[in-house]
């Protein structure tokens, strides 16, 4: 259940038998929760951190008229909150968009994990180091992006990280989402999400259909996007 977790780390850095086992060890219990249940609210102090194993979580905050911002999407093998071991609460909510199932990791064992394992340690501090990076992305296309650079990257991104986890077929993945959820995560209306992707649609680049992402030009679209993944550092090298 924890090997997209794995093939995550693996992607950037060399995970040891040990550092498997040392993971499995960690783990609190196994959950599963339904779409559209918020996991975590703000302020609440919280005791584990949610280790993502299959569906999409997202990080959102409500304003006071009802609008939602999302501010990451989570795929499976992602810690939708490893940051909150050492914040200890949330100023933002966790809620799954998709049938969740998510591994609970107490932080006392995560604080055993700094004192044991230096290197998972390190691979750790790099996952909410790159968490930070997505978000400066996400943080750019909402401040200066157009509605179709912004549908553009974000189709991109979730290509990668759902790749590296072993999620895609070909240039297709699942993205079980609403219009309404993608609007919350560039900031645009149902309308200009609808229109945006059927000009994606009709200039073939990229079809959106039924909740499957199908990308029929990827340099088009990464041009669209003008996405460069280096922000989701896909080096592999010591860390």
């Amino acid at each position: 259940m924890l090997e997209r977790h794995f093939a995550k780390l693996r992607a950037r850095n060399v995970l040891s038998p040990d550092d498997e086992q040392t993971i499995r060890t960690a783990i609190g219990e196994y959950r599963e929760h339904p779409a559209d249940h918020v996991l975590i609210n703000p302020g609440v102090e919280l005791t584990h951190s949610t280790l993502l194993l299959d569906g999409i979580l997202c990080r959102y905050r409500d304003l006071r008229n009802g609008q939602r911002q999302i501010t990451e999407l989570h795929v499976a093998g992602d810690f939708a909150d490893l940051h909150s071991f050492t914040l200890k609460h949330l100023d933002h909510s966790i809620m799954s968009l998709t049938p969740c199932r998510v591994a609970t990791v107490p932080h006392d064992r995560l604080t055993e994990i700094t004192r044991q394992s230096p290197h998972l340690t390190r691979l750790y501090w790099f996952s909410t180091n790159l968490d930070a990076a997505i978000h400066r992305e996400w943080e750019i296309s909402l401040g200066r992006r157009s509605a179709r650079a912004k549908l553009a990257a974000l189709l991109c991104e979730l290509f990668v990280r759902f790749e590296i986890v072993g999620l895609t077929q070909g240039l297709s993945y699942e993205l079980p989402l609403t219009q309404t959820d993608l609007g919350d995560c560039t900031g645009l209306t149902n309308v200009h999400v609808n229109r945006t992707l059927k000009d994606l649609r009709d200039s073939e680049i990229v079809t959106f259909q039924d909740g499957k992402v199908t990308i029929l030009d990827w340099a088009a679209l990464t041009h669209a996007g003008e996405f460069d993944p280096a922000y989701l550092y896909l080096e592999k090298r010591d860390r």
